[in-house]
């Protein structure tokens, strides 16, 4: 889910305790259905891929979430390779001639991911364009509630309200870390404009020092001259 998508799910979660409150049951129903599909709004995507062709998806994860991801890749007589790699390089997930299927990984720290489909022609031979559906889930998302459900044996009311559950604490978590970057990127601000301070303190100083031993060298030399008493 996106940071629009979050946004969207976080006046709605306001909004919902708001109705809550104030006892408003038939906005509360509609917020429940908003929720849901604030739930469901996956990176789901379809797109087109020529011969030798290659293309990829990124996104940034927090640490150890569950990735999930699904394909369906249409068959046009060429192999088409899945490759799910971290911005190091890391392979964290690949299958050769790949036509459908799922793969899953958890993240060990906060990066940025990259799933690339890569079409490779045999021989230079061309083929028309194939159609690809990529997936990919993470964090709440991942979460099976219709088996939650069975196992736990909740009612639809109460099933939506642990989905509800959860994605306020995806979304106080991702708030979370927003302040903790914002404090380190003050920190570091901070850091820099004491170290430009210093700096050009110290610049400063050593300019004084260079113009008073500039005076007293030239003084000294104009003396020796006899150009000056």
């Amino acid at each position: 889910m996106g940071s629009n998508g979050r946004l969207f799910c976080h006046v709605i979660i306001s909004y919902f305790v708001y109705l809550v409150l104030h006892d408003n049951m038939d906005t509360f129903l509609f917020c429940i259905v908003a929720l849901t599909a604030c739930l469901f709004n996956a990176e789901a995507v379809r797109f087109m891929l020529g011969s030798d062709g290659r293309k990829c998806l990124k996104e940034e994860i927090h640490k150890d979430v569950l990735v999930t991801g699904e394909y369906d890749i249409q068959d046009n007589g060429q192999r088409v390779d899945i490759t799910v790699t971290d911005s190091r390089g890391h392979i964290l997930a690949s299958k050769e001639s790949a036509t459908h299927g799922k793969f899953a990984f958890t993240t060990e720290e906060y990066d940025m991911f990259e799933v690339c489909v890569t079409s490779k022609s045999a021989s230079g031979v061309l083929a028309p364009e194939r159609e690809v559906f990529l997936d990919v889930k993470h964090g709440i998302e991942t979460k099976n509630y219709e088996e939650l459900a069975r196992s736990e044996k909740l009612k639809p009311l109460e099933v939506e309200l642990r989905r509800l559950e959860d994605l306020s604490k995806s979304i106080v978590d991702d708030f979370a870390y927003m302040r903790s970057r914002e404090e380190q990127m003050r920190d570091t601000n901070e850091s820099t404009h004491s170290r430009v301070m210093y700096f050009s303190l110290f610049s400063m100083l050593c300019l004084l020092g260079l113009a008073t031993w500039q005076v007293l060298y030239l003084r000294r030399y104009f003396k020796a001259k006899k150009l000056i008493e």
